[in-house]
């Protein structure tokens, strides 16, 4: 088991699936990892970055989907790591 995946600020693993599925894919939690049936088409829903950087990054490039616009709940968490972040993806989204 990838212990680093459930340590440190969250349980990635569960956090991901978590907001996953929310987000509308039929995707389910292993023992080290995550198995999906099929590749889903996001939709828009309330995500918890559990105050995890990392999470709220990679649901702020999932929402770059066409139907996808989360609402991140606690998104300043990417200050920890990356403080320009949304700028820079309104930046890049905008091209």
């Amino acid at each position: 088991m990838r212990v680093e995946l459930r340590v440190k600020e969250s349980d990635r693993l569960s956090a991901v699936t978590r907001n996953l599925q929310a987000m509308g894919a039929q995707v389910e939690q292993t023992d080290d990892g995550l198995a999906h049936s099929r590749r889903p088409a996001l939709h828009g829903a309330e995500i918890e970055s559990y105050h995890d950087h990392r999470i709220a990054m990679a649901f702020a490039v999932a929402a770059c989907g066409p139907r996808a616009r989360p609402l991140i709940g606690n998104a300043d968490c990417v200050g920890i790591s990356y403080p320009a972040f949304f700028e820079d993806m309104e930046a890049v989204v905008e091209r």
